[in-house]
């Protein structure tokens, strides 16, 4: 189903295909978008459980004031830097390295199928800081315009351009 289908039932109040359809068309992209930001399946699995109650409880309140997509991967977004940002905040209050963490989930995940540069790709983008992290994923994963990182982010796209210069170089000399 199209975007402008989805957005067609939603507007004729069929909420729950409408909440099907994104479920259908989003979940693989969507699950991987978080995962990129987590690094771990089962972190990826819940918060892509708890970003579907958050369309579900908000598709009411949809009015198509930008794409489907973009709303949808705001909602993504937020959610994962908020899940990021709380396990900054359990690293400090356990005074673990964030970084240290993040390698040792990528190392010790039975999930990961990459090969060593897969692994030390993702090692680098975990030290990013969130905003430039965020960025980078949107602009290299999702192949996403400036433009449309903007609608997602909040932020402009010159400051956009700056954070992902920024994030590749930093992930040029991690690597």
């Amino acid at each position: 189903m199209s975007e402008k289908e989805i957005q067609a039932k939603i507007k004729d109040g069929d909420l729950r295909k409408a909440f099907d359809a994104i479920v259908d068309v989003y979940s693989e992209r969507l699950y991987w978008h978080v995962r990129r930001f987590t690094l771990s399946h089962e972190d990826a699995d819940d918060l892509v459980q708890d970003i579907y109650i958050k369309i579900w409880n908000a598709l009411p309140g949809f009015r198509g004031d930008s794409s489907l997509f973009t709303w949808i991967w705001r909602i993504a977004t937020n959610t994962a830097l908020n899940f990021l940002a709380k396990a900054k905040l359990r690293s400090a209050l356990s005074l673990s390295s964030y970084t240290a963490e993040a390698d040792r989930i990528i190392d010790s995940d039975p999930w990961f199928d990459g090969d060593d540069a897969q692994r030390r790709l993702s090692k680098a983008i975990a030290h990013l800081p969130a905003k430039q992290r965020t960025v980078f994923c949107l602009k290299y994963y999702d192949d996403l315009t400036y433009e449309e990182i903007s609608e997602i982010t909040g932020t402009s796209v010159g400051a956009l351009k700056a954070s992902y210069h920024i994030a590749t170089e930093k992930i040029k000399e991690d690597l």
